[in-house]
């Protein structure tokens, strides 16, 4: 009976056929289904990350970090790319902007403030943390080149622009597969902790799955979202019009959210356990994944099923919002321990963010 008094999502995976009931049967309101499809998703990619987690117990350090990296963002990958098809890039473009920006302020921001409520002071490895914290800053460099290019390029820099997004994107898929390689096996040693640690709490909370199980309930739960973000991507210029949001404040803020359901959850229960090697590695590295492997696998997807190529020229409030957080969350990993205060400090920014963005013109 004691698993049954853990607190769960699977109660809300009851929206996946009123998603699915309201879209094809019941033609329901494109905001109620925006809305239903937003909801299902959460407990699906709850689901997709724990099939993950599994495999990499059994397939080791090495792949395991590659599925990971790989399924970790499958949820908003899945949501981008449906997007893309419907040629929707500044969608795109802001839930990439909203993942980067809230895994930074909000989920390690909502676990350094459940974490320090709980402990008086949160301790972790300063060196780990700071290799975090410089190739979160790198990634940043990489997606704010583009729009430096764009807005002080001079005359005829839109022929170009295409052309220097998938060479980027290049640079950032290499430097994310040595950072694979950086983390993984040379210097493993300073993410040990985290290793060990996820481990732990797997243990803890429930017996190992078979590989069969595994690809299963990752390949249902990939198959569901892919469905449910279908739904999503088609009702959400309807339903933003209708509640008065933009498409960039949807992107940045409700898509965000909505695809990284698996980090936020997780980031901040670790974070309880005073597990903050791992709740760093969850939030920062999340949002390295989304800016060094997302991005560039969105603009090469964009070749192959958007209707034209998709650049990574960000606007200049997002590419301010990037580079801000990258610099907070610098200062905040660099001395290897924090507090409830300083995650309310990147709450509060990520608030401030979410305001601007509603405010701002479409």
């Amino acid at each position: 009976m004691k698993h049954l008094q853990k607190p769960s999502l699977d109660w809300l995976l009851i929206f996946v056929p009123l998603t699915v009931f309201g879209e094809y049967v019941f033609h329901l309101p494109e905001t109620l289904l925006f809305f239903f499809s937003c909801i299902s998703i959460v407990p699906l990619a709850g689901w997709l990350g724990k099939a993950t987690e599994h495999l990499a117990e059994k397939t080791g350090e090495g792949i395991g970090g590659l599925l990971n990296a790989t399924f970790g963002n499958a949820a908003e990958l899945i949501i981008a790319i449906m997007a893309i098809q419907a040629g929707l890039y500044d969608v795109v473009k802001a839930s990439i902007t909203g993942s980067i920006i809230g895994n930074t302020l909000l989920v390690l921001g909502a676990s350094l403030l459940a974490g320090g409520l709980k402990y008086k002071t949160l301790k972790f490895s300063a060196a780990g943390a700071r290799s975090l914290s410089t190739m979160l800053t790198l990634a940043s460099i990489g997606l704010i080149g583009p729009a430096v290019f764009h807005y002080f390029g001079g005359r005829n820099v839109a022929d170009r622009e295409s052309d220097l997004s998938v060479e980027i994107a290049v640079v950032l898929i290499i430097t994310y597969g040595l950072s694979l390689l950086f983390s993984l096996k040379t210097h493993k040693q300073l993410f040990t902790g985290e290793a060990a640690e996820a481990a732990k709490i797997e243990n803890e909370h429930h017996a190992s799955w078979s590989m069969a199980r595994s690809f299963t309930v990752l390949a249902v739960s990939t198959c569901f979202v892919a469905w449910m973000s279908e739904i999503l991507v088609g009702s959400v210029t309807h339903a933003a019009e209708a509640m008065g949001m933009t498409s960039i404040f949807v992107g940045v803020i409700i898509v965000a959210i909505v695809g990284n359901a698996a980090e936020h959850s997780t980031a901040v229960m670790v974070a309880l356990k005073n597990r903050m090697d791992l709740s760093l590695g969850i939030a920062i590295g999340s949002s390295i994944q989304v800016a060094l492997f997302v991005s560039p696998v969105l603009v090469f997807a964009s070749y192959f099923f958007g209707p034209k190529p998709m650049d990574l020229v960000f606007t200049p409030v997002e590419i301010l919002a990037i580079a801000l957080s990258a610099l907070i969350t610098e200062q905040i990993a660099s001395d290897g321990e924090s507090n409830w205060l300083e995650g309310v400090q990147l709450i509060s920014v990520y608030i401030i963010f979410a305001l601007v963005f509603y405010f701002l013109p479409g």
